[in-house]
């Protein structure tokens, strides 16, 4: 999948998506509901503590929802995030990946972001994708499937 989207980051700087896959061999892309969530705590929390080995398999971690600049600085900054949040606004990035679909919430349907986690190489190329995934135990599954994809390389 080729992506050529410009979006602003957390520091509101332009970043191109093609720019940020050349930093690391890999790039773990995360599209998450909402900032300050419970389920999105408790993956970012789990993120961050295995932000070091991701890190040592060469992989980057990229988080995008739809909340705004300032959203995203609080939760970063109220749980210590070392891995960069991208605004999404529009849900361009989301569309890009296919991630918008049919969520349910107390018996009521609506249209929303589904938890969906990508691993891209430099390229930005799809190596692995899980979509409309569960919080819990999600990022130790994606450290477990990066290792394996890294050590078979």
């Amino acid at each position: 999948m080729n992506i050529s989207l410009t979006l602003p980051n957390k520091q509101q700087k332009i970043v191109t998506l093609e720019d940020l896959f050349l930093q690391t061999p890999y790039t773990i892309l995360y599209f998450y509901p909402k900032d300050n969530t419970p389920g999105c705590t408790i993956e970012a929390n789990d993120f961050n503590q295995l932000y070091d080995q991701l890190h040592s398999l060469g992989c980057q971690i990229i988080w995008v929802s739809k909340d705004s600049h300032n959203s995203h600085c609080s939760f970063q900054s109220k749980y210590g995030l070392q891995f960069p949040l991208i605004v999404d606004k529009t849900l361009e990035l989301a569309k890009k990946f296919d991630v918008i679909g049919e969520k349910s919430m107390f018996g009521k349907k609506y249209t929303g972001v589904l938890r969906s986690t990508f691993l891209l190489d430099t390229k930005g190329m799809v190596i692995q994708e899980r979509k409309n995934i569960s919080a819990n135990n999600h990022a130790k599954n994606v450290l477990e499937k990066v290792t394996k994809v890294v050590m078979d390389k």
